[in-house]
């Protein structure tokens, strides 16, 4: 019947790295920032609601919603990043789980890997059968941030977050991404080939 598996980690610690050796190896990919995009485009109801919460000053001239000026302003503010999750997050999760349903349908050995940062918080990981955590050091998450923010900015950004230790408490896989790509993708092959296994004992 397929395996469901959560892919989280922290900001910078190697996510897409990670989820682009699992699509090659065979596994479909579902990204939730990629399924955010589509909910918040122009015009849709979702983009009303940021608008109308938020104001018209996030808005580019053409009317598309700046990520920039938003990111800022969650950042900044709890209450406000709580607010946009509230507006956003059921109309991913709910695209999120009729493309799972498609997937099964047509592939019923499917290995489904759900690409969530926020997989843990939003409490997503009781929806999927297995949880997998992208981790890095604190030393290569800064290496990799101050080549976009200030040192200072990159730190705040990653006390921002629920911290990778707290999220191996969740993870039936954690892969170090702290290495050589080589090193990263030996681990991904070896967790594929688990979860392609118990994806056939599954089935029927």
């Amino acid at each position: 019947m397929g395996i469901v598996v959560g892919l989280t980690g922290g900001i910078a610690t190697g996510k897409s790295t990670v989820s682009a050796i699992f699509k090659r190896l065979g596994a479909y990919i579902i990204d939730a920032d990629e399924q955010a995009k589509k909910a918040v485009r122009k015009g849709t109801s979702t983009w009303k609601e940021i608008r109308d919460f938020f104001g018209v000053g996030i808005l580019n001239r053409n009317g598309t919603i700046n990520r920039r000026k938003l990111g800022r302003i969650i950042f900044e503010d709890k209450s406000k990043k709580k607010r946009l999750e509230e507006i956003i997050h059921p109309k991913v999760f709910k695209e999120i789980e009729m493309l799972k349903k498609a997937i099964i349908r047509k592939d019923r050995d499917a290995i489904i890997l759900c690409d969530i940062p926020l997989l843990i918080e939003s409490d997503y990981h009781r929806k999927v059968d297995k949880v997998i955590l992208v981790y890095s050091g604190k030393r290569e998450q800064l290496a990799r941030l101050t080549k976009k923010f200030s040192y200072e900015d990159a730190l705040r950004r990653i006390k921002s977050q629920m911290s990778l230790n707290k999220k191996k408490r969740y993870a039936d896989y954690i892969i170090d991404n702290s290495g050589s790509i080589k090193e990263t993708e030996t681990q991904c092959r070896k967790i594929y080939a688990e979860l392609a296994s118990a994806s056939h004992k599954k089935s029927p």
